[in-house]
């Protein structure tokens, strides 16, 4: 039996291999989307932020002369007690994946205390493997595996996650209804401003920050690393994508929904020009994503919180958009788990099940 081993990403030919690997793995499924590629090299082998306190160290997964997979492991000295395996794609029935990265994080990260495979280096870059619905394209910032890559990581514990997916519909419904009983009280709602960018976006990561500072896996961003994953998308973004609510002259939530840019590019395929005109010309999308919804801690559970879904339920009603998918969202989270399905209840009248569920996988070192 031939031994698997990682080899370090130094060179050119080697950078090549774990660009093109997820093509190799994934050309004869029509499920797999590109368009979180970016995102993989900006983090492993561009100037971003985020590795100004953050090691990356991408690796190609190798079978004797042959290469059946990669992964970056991450260590953010903002959490040190965690090594993240990023980026994740391998071969089926390729055996011992787990253990020598095991060994790999122990050695070149020392003071980590536990392995966390599934984690991107941050939540807002990406986090989960997909664990059902395999059959169907991913909506965009989403992760889609085929099945077998769940394998690799066995007998580690599980983090379950999900996302819900409804038709939009009766939402449309509900928003008409609820407005006319609805007081704001002393808040607003108003949408990113494309003018002062920058400016909003390190709004955006301090109110991530007091926001989700609890939560699984969280650590502080900063304001540039935010803008690096916005600026790309300048020419897809809408102000009406991301919306602030304030009391007064203070920001106190946001909510960021986005259509489902998947929809844009075919198999395998990453965005381009040719995309972006087509969605600024004769919208295609028909599915939104609701990526986060965050208040804070003294302004939950009331008038700013229904101030935010109501804005987002009355931009996503002026599009073609015809459903709508929440998450994904850690069933431990159960403020966030909560406050969906009871919208999701006064909306349809009864519980909806998870569409899709997803894990992140945790083991000590």
């Amino acid at each position: 039996m031939e031994t698997v081993g990682l080899q370090a990403v130094s060179g050119a030919d080697e950078r090549r291999a774990f660009c093109r690997l997820p093509w190799r793995l994934h050309r004869h499924h029509p499920q797999h989307r590109a368009t979180e590629e970016g995102i993989v090299r900006m983090l492993c082998f561009g100037r971003t932020f985020f590795r100004t306190h953050a090691e990356v160290r991408p690796y190609l997964v190798r079978r004797g002369t042959e290469v059946v997979g990669r992964l970056a492991l991450v260590q953010d000295r903002q959490a040190p007690e965690r090594a993240m395996v990023a980026f994740f794609e391998c071969l089926d029935g390729v055996d011992g994946v787990q253990d020598i990265v095991r060994d790999e994080a122990r050695r070149v990260f020392p003071d980590a205390r536990m392995l966390v495979a599934g984690l991107w280096g941050h939540m807002n870059y990406g986090a989960g493997f997909l664990c059902s619905r395999f059959e169907e394209p991913p909506i965009f910032g989403l992760p889609w595996n085929p099945p077998g890559t769940l394998d690799h990581w066995r007998g580690m514990r599980q983090h379950p996650m999900v996302s819900y997916r409804f038709p939009n519909g009766p939402f449309y419904r509900f928003a008409r209804e609820a407005r006319e009983a609805f007081d704001p009280g002393p808040y607003r709602v108003r949408p990113l401003d494309m003018g002062h960018l920058e400016r909003d976006t390190a709004l955006y990561t301090d109110l991530n920050n007091r926001c989700f500072r609890d939560h699984l896996y969280w650590s502080d961003r900063h304001p540039e690393e935010d803008y690096e994953l916005f600026h790309p998308f300048r020419f897809l973004i809408r102000p009406e994508n991301l919306i602030f609510v304030e009391e007064g002259d203070r920001a106190v939530g946001f909510i960021l929904w986005y259509p489902d840019f998947n929809q844009l590019a075919g198999p395998g395929r990453e965005l381009g020009v040719r995309d972006v005109l087509r969605y600024r010309l004769r919208n295609p999308i028909r599915a939104v994503r609701l990526a986060e919804i965050g208040v804070l801690p003294d302004h939950r559970g009331g008038a700013a919180t229904a101030a935010l879904v109501l804005a987002m339920i009355e931009a996503v009603e002026r599009g073609p958009y015809q459903f709508c998918e929440g998450g994904f969202i850690f069933q431990e989270n159960q403020g966030s788990l909560g406050m969906t399905l009871k919208f999701i209840a006064r909306a349809f009248g009864q519980p909806l099940e998870p569409h899709r569920h997803y894990v992140v996988f945790e083991g000590d070192l």
